[in-house]
């Protein structure tokens, strides 16, 4: 009697399952997947990451597959190729919204989960990131071609280069567009290291930096800041139009400046209203991300150079639900 026929294979099926088993982080890293003969062929990609990881990853997957039925055996290759480095622009339409602020609590918050993160300041006429991230005074080294600025280390996990680390402290820069566009790619095009994501502070508006941006380094994404009341966000839709126009998705919104607590007495106010962002976000279909409150504390802090975020009080957790959120498009595409 003749032996049955093999079952057919349906490779994307096979893709799929073994995707299925696997985080969305570490399925983002798979090249190549099948099953052949009971054995799971993988090839995922490893250039970021150190020896550990790599071990770490390659343990990961052999522990998640190992359990499948259809599978008897897991073999794992890592290629050498680096993934490219994620751009997230911080933006909104007017200034005085607080988006510097939330931008450094945002990339320290995401420091703590793993993250290696950088801080672009994009605002090129008023940085404000040497003095949030605790870096004044200190200037870039180059690379050893000098064709390259070297970011710096901040003592919060944080990388960063603003043209606050550059230009002389409290000169006024008088700038055409065409200048401010190019200081913006020396800063993103700047030896980060092993940073995969950078957080870009843009300046208010949408003017030259925006539109060079969106240009020669477009961001995977962006996040939108705004103070509750109605002036603040006309001005947030506008620059959600341009983000719009440029094709990046708008991860979400984050109402900042909700509530101020008395420090004195406990009462809470609303100096600018309340509950305005989300129901903003709500109309427009786009995700809220959350609200961070106006406190003495967080103010004080800022000016110190130390960022609530980095520590594990109250004023910290607003900022890392948002960056919870966040790592968790990055990973998903999805809030």
């Amino acid at each position: 009697m003749d032996n049955p026929p093999p079952p057919s294979r349906s490779p994307a099926a096979e893709e799929a399952l073994i995707r299925a088993a696997l985080t969305p982080a570490i399925a983002d890293r798979l090249r190549s997947a099948r099953i052949v003969a009971g054995r799971a062929v993988i090839v995922a990609e490893a250039g970021d990451l150190s020896d550990q990881g790599r071990a770490e990853l390659e343990a990961a997957i052999t522990a998640a597959l190992t359990p499948l039925p259809e599978i008897a055996e897991v073999r794992i290759a890592l290629t050498g190729e680096r993934r490219r480095r994620r751009l997230i622009a911080v933006g909104s339409g007017k200034g005085g919204v607080g988006k510097s602020t939330l931008t450094t609590n945002l990339a320290v918050a995401l420091a703590k989960l793993g993250r290696r993160v950088g801080v672009i300041d994009g605002d090129i006429y008023g940085p404000s990131q040497p003095k949030l991230l605790k870096t004044e005074g200190v200037k870039p080294a180059a690379t050893s071609d000098g064709k390259q600025l070297v970011a710096i280390d901040s003592p919060h996990g944080v990388k960063v280069l603003s043209m606050g680390h550059i230009v002389a402290p409290g000169k006024a820069l008088a700038w055409r567009g065409p200048m401010t566009g190019k200081a913006l790619s020396q800063l993103v095009d700047a030896d980060w290291g092993e940073t995969d994501l950078l957080l870009v502070d843009l300046p208010p508006g949408t003017g030259d930096v925006q539109l060079s941006m969106l240009s020669a380094h477009k961001p995977d994404g962006a996040v939108l800041v705004s103070t509750p009341q109605d002036l603040a966000l006309i001005d947030a839709a506008r620059a959600g139009q341009l983000f719009e126009q440029g094709e990046v998705p708008i991860i979400g919104l984050v109402e900042n400046m909700a509530g101020y607590c008395c420090p004195e007495c406990g009462h809470i106010s609303d100096p600018f209203g309340s509950g305005g962002v989300e129901k903003f976000a709500a109309a427009l279909e786009i995700p809220f991300l959350g609200r961070v409150p106006l406190t003495l504390a967080t103010r004080i802090a800022g000016d110190r150079g130390e960022p609530p975020a980095a520590g594990e009080g109250e004023e910290a957790a607003p900022f890392a639900a948002i960056a919870q959120k966040l790592a968790r498009w990055l990973d998903t595409g999805a809030i």
